[in-house]
C-alpha cells in the first residue's frame, strides 16, 4: 500500500507559529502571546521548586542523568511486514528525567528512529546501543540523551522495523519504515498501543510526556524524520534532518542514470536483524522487483518520495547538509527545501563544505547551543529568538562561516548562460548570448575519467569532454540554489549518459571531502556535552578540519540518461544520429566564485565513480545553439554581466590553473548512514 493511502491531510496551518520571515504583525502578536504562555507553563512544570533558571530563555541541566528512568516498550505499528499474522512491534528505548515523573510533570520528547543501533553504530565513533540484564538501555548512542535529559527532555531511540529488537522487515524508507516511526509519535500522543515486551506483555502508556516530539538524525535516520513529517502527524513539532534523503529514487538514480551498483534490497540486507533475515525473503524480493536497474520510476519510488507530500508537513524543519556530500547527494536537500518553502514551512539551514558529516563533528561548539535553542523553542516554547536569527549558515572555507537572512538570498534569479566555441575545438567560453546556429562540440564517453580529470584539462582540447569558461571574473559571483543544464545532443549509439558540472577555476583551500573523514580529522582528546554515567559517556573525540589546497573546485554536479529525454520517469532506446534535448538537474549548492577566478561549465559522459557507464561508448555532438545552463546567481543576470564585464572571450595565451589533490571518492554502494562521519 502506498504511503499516500495512509497519510491524512493536515489541519490548517493557522494553528502553527509563524513562518520564518513571513509573519504579519498580527500573527507575530498572537504567536508571541502563545509562546509566552507555553514558556510560562514550561517554567512551572519543568523547574524544580525554587529554581529560577527555567524561567530564563534557555532550559538548564537541573535534573539527574544518573538517576534518569531507562525503560523499553514495543509499539504496535498495525502493520505485518513479515507476514507472520501478528502486528509488528517496534522497540522503543527511553531515557527520561525521573524528577518530573515523580511530581506528575510532563516532558517533551527528542526522538531518533534508526536502523543502525545494532548493526553499524551511530556517529563518528560508531556507537551501538547496549543493555542491562533487564533489557533497558545503558548506552544510548550520541550525545542527545546526555545533554537534553538533564534539561527536561525525554530521549527516545527507535529501532526501525526489522532491525535490532523490532519486529517486521526493513522497508528502506518505505511505508513500514515511516509508519512504524509515526506509530511511536502516535503512542506518545495517546493514539497507539505499546507493550512491555515484544510479544504479549502489559500495556504501556506514555503519561509522562506532553506528546510534543522533535525528530533528529543523520542520513537514514534523518530521512525517516522527513518521511514522518510528510505524514502530517499531530504532535511532531519539529525535525532536524542531517544529510538526509528526500526521495529515494534520487539516492539511487539521476534521471535514469544509475548512481550506485546496488539497490534497496542490499541496504535492507546490511541492517536487518538475524530474525528478520530469516522471515523477510518476500519483503526483500519486493524491494528487488520494485527497483529495476533501468532507472525507470516505479510505485516503490513513489512510496519513498517525501517531496511529493511536502504539503502535509506541519513541523518546523532544520536542514543540515554537506555541499560535497557524494553519498546522499545534495539534490536531496535542495528539492526538499524548495518544496518546504513553497508550502510555507518554518525552516532553517546549515550548509558545510564537508561530505557526509554530522555538524557535531565539524562545528561542535556552535552546533550544540543552536540545536539547544531550536528544541527549547519548538518543544518547550521558549521565546529565545531562534526563529528570528539568520535562516542560513554557510561554510565558505574550512571553519569560516557566513549567514543569510533568507536562503537563497533575496535577489537570486536563475540566469541562462550559453556555451560558445572558441578558436580551439572543445575549449569554449560562457556567454550571456547564444552561440551562432550550426555551432557544435563533440566528445566521446570515457568511463575511466571523472570530473577532476575534466577540470584539470579545461584549457586543453581533449576527446572526453566539452569545456566552457569565463575569463577571470572582475567581481565575486555567487551561485545559490539548484542549477539546470539543457543540452541538445546527438549520440552515435542507442544509449548514452551525460554529466554536467560547474567548476570554480582558481586556487583555494577547501575541506578534503574526498579524504577518509570526508573533511574532518579525528583527534585524541575529548570534549564533554552533558552528563555521563559509567555506561554512557558524554565525552567524544575532538575533530578538526581536514584541509587541502586545490587549483579548482567542482561545486555542483548533475547526471542523466539521454534516453530519459522525454520523461523523467521512463527511459527509451536512442536512435543513433538523431538529436535529443534533455535537461540535467544539478545539485543544490551555495558557492562564491571570487574575482580573479573563472567559472566553468563542463559537459561530458560518465563521471567515473559517481555514475555507472552506459552499455555503449557513445560519441555525442552538442548543438551549442540549443544548449544552455540556468544558474541561480545572487543578483541575477546583472551580477553575471558585472562579474564578466571587461573580460573578452578567453584567449589561448591564458595559462590554466590545474586542479590537484582531490580525487573523487569512488561511490560504490555505501549505507546512507555510513558510520563513518
Amino acid at each position: 500500500m502506498a504511503i499516500r493511502a495512509r497519510f491524512t491531510r493536515p489541519r490548517s496551518r493557522s494553528s502553527r507559529s509563524s513562518r520564518f520571515r513571513r509573519t504579519s504583525s498580527s500573527g507575530r502578536s498572537l504567536r508571541a502571546l502563545a509562546l509566552a504562555a507555553v514558556a510560562a507553563l514550561a517554567a512551572v512544570l519543568l523547574a524544580p521548586a525554587g529554581a529560577q533558571a527555567a524561567r530564563a530563555k534557555e532550559s538548564q541541566p537541573v535534573y539527574s542523568y544518573e538517576n534518569a528512568i531507562r525503560e523499553a516498550v514495543w509499539v504496535d505499528t498495525g502493520l505485518d511486514g513479515d507476514g507472520d499474522g501478528r502486528s509488528d512491534r517496534v522497540a522503543v528505548d527511553i531515557v527520561r528525567p525521573r524528577e518530573p515523573a515523580q511530581q506528575g510533570r510532563k516532558v517533551p520528547v527528542i526522538m531518533d528512529a534508526s536502523p543502525y543501533y545494532s548493526c553499524c553504530g551511530r556517529g563518528n565513533e560508531s556507537q551501538l546501543k547496549t543493555y542491562d540484564a533487564h533489557g533497558n538501555v545503558v548506552q544510548m548512542p550520541l550525545f542527545y540523551d546526555n545533554y537534553f535529559v538533564p534539561r527536561g527532555y525525554a530521549f527516545v531511540g527507535v529501532d526501525l522495523a526489522g532491525t535490532n529488537r523490532s519486529d517486521g522487515c526493513v522497508d528502506v524508507g518505505g511505508p513500514s519504515d515511516v509508519l512504524s516511526a509515526k506509530a511511536v509519535v502516535d503512542w506518545l500522543n495517546g493514539r497507539a498501543r505499546a507493550y512491555t515486551t515484544r510479544t504479549g506483555g502489559e500495556r504501556a502508556t506514555a503519561g509522562w510526556t506532553n506528546g510534543r516530539t522533535g525528530m533528529i538524525g543523520k542520513s537514514w535516520d534523518g530521512t525517516i524524520a522527513n518521511g514522518v513529517a510528510a505524514t502530517g502527524v499531530e504532535g511532531l513539532e519539529t525535525i532536524v534532518p542531517i544529510s538526509a534523503i528526500s526521495s529515494w529514487y534520487d539516492y539511487y538514480f539521476a534521471k535514469g542514470a544509475p548512481l550506485y551498483d546496488g539497490g534497496p534490497a542490499d541496504l535492507a540486507d546490511a541492517v536487518e536483524s538475524p530474525d528478520a533475515q530469516a522471515h523477510c525473503a518476500a519483503a526483500q524480493q519486493k524491494l528487488v522487483a520494485g527497483s529495476p536497474r533501468s532507472g525507470d520510476w516505479t510505485k516503490l519510488w513513489n512510496d519513498r518520495d517525501y517531496v511529493l507530500r511536502a504539503d502535509h508537513v506541519k513541523a518546523s524543519v532544520f536542514v543540515v547538509h554537506g555541499m560535497q556530500d557524494l553519498n546522499v547527494r545534495t539534490k536531496n536537500f535542495g528539492q526538499w527545501w524548495d518544496a518546504l518553502a513553497a508550502n510555507g514551512v518554518e525552516r532553517k539551514i546549515w550548509l558545510s563544505g564537508t561530505g557526509h558529516v554530522d555538524p557535531f563533528d565539524y562545528r561542535r561548539a556552535d552546533w550544540v547551543p543552536v540545536l539547544h535553542q531550536w528544541f527549547d523553542h519548538y518543544l518547550l516554547g521558549y521565546d529565545n529568538g531562534i526563529e528570528r536569527q539568520p535562516m542560513a549558515d554557510i561554510e565558505r572555507h574550512p571553519d569560516q562561516w557566513t549567514t543569510d537572512r533568507v536562503w537563497p538570498p533575496s535577489g537570486t534569479a536563475a540566469t541562462t548562460v550559453h556555451p560558445v566555441n572558441g578558436p580551439v575545438p572543445g575549449v569554449g567560453a560562457l556567454s550571456a548570448g547564444r552561440a551562432p546556429a550550426g555551432s557544435t562540440a563533440t566528445f566521446t564517453d570515457n568511463p575511466a575519467l571523472d570530473e577532476t580529470s575534466w577540470a584539470a584539462d579545461i584549457d586543453k582540447s581533449t576527446p572526453d569532454k566539452a569545456g566552457f569558461t569565463t575569463r577571470p571574473l572582475t567581481k565575486d559571483l555567487r551561485v545559490s540554489g539548484s542549477s539546470k543544464v539543457t543540452v541538445t545532443a546527438t549520440p552515435t549509439t542507442s544509449s548514452a549518459h551525460l554529466s554536467a558540472v560547474l567548476v570554480d577555476l582558481g586556487p583555494d583551500t577547501i575541506r578534503n571531502y574526498a579524504g577518509p573523514g570526508e573533511g574532518i580529522l579525528t583527534g585524541t582528546d575529548r570534549t564533554c556535552w552533558g552528563a555521563s554515567t559509567a555506561g554512557d559517556s558524554s565525552c567524544y573525540l575532538t575533530t578538526s578540519a581536514d584541509r587541502i589546497s586545490v587549483g579548482a573546485t567542482v561545486f555542483s554536479r548533475g547526471w542523466a540518461d539521454l534516453g530519459n529525454y522525454a520523461s523523467d520517469r521512463k527511459g527509451v532506446p536512442l536512435t543513433p544520429g538523431k538529436a535529443y534535448t534533455l535537461t540535467i538537474d544539478l545539485a543544490a549548492t551555495d558557492h562564491v566564485v571570487p574575482a580573479g577566478h573563472r567559472l566553468a561549465l563542463i559537459v561530458a559522459g560518465t563521471d567515473n565513480g559517481l555514475i555507472d557507464p552506459p552499455a555503449s561508448r557513445p560519441t555525442l555532438t552538442l548543438d551549442l545553439r540549443r544548449t544552455g545552463a540556468q544558474v541561480p546567481f545572487v543578483g541575477g543576470a546583472g551580477a553575471f554581466a558585472r562579474a564578466t564585464a571587461g573580460s573578452p572571450a578567453r584567449s589561448d595565451a591564458q595559462s590554466p590553473v590545474a586542479p590537484k589533490g582531490v580525487p573523487v571518492p569512488r561511490m560504490t554502494q555505501r549505507l546512507p548512514g555510513d558510520p563513518r562521519p
